[in-house]
């Protein structure tokens, strides 16, 4: 069976969950029978696992015909692409597009993150996909969140092969209800268009039903899941300190710090819970349009002095984290999965997060309070530092439940679904 992937990102230079979810998705159902995976990115940079596909970077494949050589090809294309893919794309241009701004491979430049012109990109991205949909062979197409679903569309249309798209958030849960209509109209074409809707949450599912009208007999829970962790992350979380031996107990924050993911009610839970103790240190990582005004609160709240926001993490640095922290909170206020507390109780970090997640679905042994109630977050907070025999429960039996919780496991469903809509699309 072969699959032709349209993503946004891939580890290793990721932004969000959503490379993070792209790799375990794309590794799980590699392990399938009988299973090649074609995945696009808008800009690769040559250092990806292709150990188990093939990626097609949009920034290399040819939209205006180039009259290059095969070693200059090379030569540009380094290892990002072979100069044969080149020339068998090169191959399926099937639209004048001279008056584009291309570069001299013929190709068009993606930054390959979410610049401003995000909407130019976005309709690039569908262009460049006419061309890899003309000149791959595939069964079924899977189009990654609404910056791909023009894609997915354009290549079911070019091919006549069933789509999947897969919905990793929607607009609903980014702006807490004060949706853009633009980004909301591409997610309801790509809903409208698809064959099979995936949502990382019976949550996500039930806004897509209920807001952008979909049939719920179209409409799929697949939660997410958690690599195991590799020998070099294995080593640094094994530095931990063991907790008696640690003089001030961390509790920390890991994600964009916006409106979506609630860092006030965490800064303001921090507040009543210092009311209490002095001996507890808050940790705020991340970058985000809220930054500054967390920085303030804190400051407000008096509290500046037990709080350290570090930025944007990524890699190696999050795990450093997760090994320096006592408590894991996620107080997301619309989280269509979330990835990272199943991350932290991986690296044994007893974990809160609120009932407005997807994960909370699937998970049992951390502590679960609603975003807005700080009083329960704070004595959540204060609890697991405070209490040795809650502490040691939380972070065994999180790890052990999170070890079942695999990457392979959704392959697999995602395999069986992926069959039975073939079987229904050639009947």
């Amino acid at each position: 069976m072969k699959v032709l992937m349209f993503g946004w990102e891939f580890p290793p230079h990721i932004l969000g969950g959503l490379g993070t979810a792209s790799y375990g998705i794309t590794a799980g159902l590699a392990k399938q029978p009988d299973m090649q995976i074609t995945f696009c990115i808008p800009k690769p940079w040559g250092d990806e696992d292709k150990s188990f596909m093939n990626i097609i970077g949009l920034s290399e494949t040819p939209i205006v015909w180039r009259d290059v050589d095969y070693d200059y090809v090379k030569q540009r294309l380094g290892n990002k692409m072979s100069p044969e893919q080149y020339y068998a794309l090169r191959d399926h241009i099937y639209a004048d597009f001279s008056y584009r701004q291309t570069n001299d491979l013929g190709c068009i430049e993606f930054s390959g993150r979410y610049p401003d012109n995000l909407h130019d990109e976005i309709n690039n991205y569908s262009i460049v996909a006419g061309v890899i949909a003309r000149q791959q062979e595939y069964d079924i197409i899977h189009a990654h969140d609404w910056l791909t679903y023009p894609a997915g569309i354009h290549a079911k249309h070019v091919s006549g092969k069933p789509l999947v798209i897969h919905v990793h958030a929607t607009d609903f849960d980014r702006s807490r209800g004060n949706v853009n209509p633009t980004v909301y109209s591409i997610e309801k074409d790509g809903m409208d268009h698809a064959d099979c809707i995936m949502c990382v949450s019976e949550l996500t599912r039930q806004t897509v039903i209920n807001h952008y009208h979909q049939n719920p007999a179209k409409c799929i829970a697949m939660h997410n899941a958690v690599y195991p962790l590799s020998e070099e992350i294995q080593q640094i979380v094994a530095q931990r300190k063991p907790a008696r031996e640690r003089k001030e107990k961390v509790v920390t924050f890991l994600g964009r710090i916006t409106m979506q993911k609630g860092p006030e009610y965490f800064v303001e839970a921090a507040s009543l819970v210092l009311q209490r103790t002095r001996n507890i240190r808050f940790c705020m990582a991340g970058s985000g349009d809220m930054l500054n005004a967390m920085i303030e609160l804190a400051a407000q709240r008096g509290i500046a002095d037990r709080f350290h926001f570090p930025g944007f993490m990524k890699g190696k640095q999050v795990y450093e984290a997760f090994r320096d922290s006592d408590v894991y909170v996620m107080p997301s206020v619309s989280e269509p999965f979330g990835i990272s507390p199943l991350e932290a109780m991986q690296c044994g970090v007893p974990s809160i997060i609120s009932h407005q997640s997807g994960c909370a679905e699937i998970l049992d042994k951390c502590i679960k309070t609603d975003y807005w109630d700080i009083n329960a977050m704070a004595d959540a907070m204060y609890s697991i530092c405070a209490n040795e025999g809650l502490y040691t429960y939380l972070q065994e039996e999180g790890k052990k439940e999170v070890d079942q919780i695999t990457w392979e496991k959704v392959g697999q469903r995602i395999y069986n679904i992926y069959s039975q809509i073939l079987v229904n699309y050639n009947h």
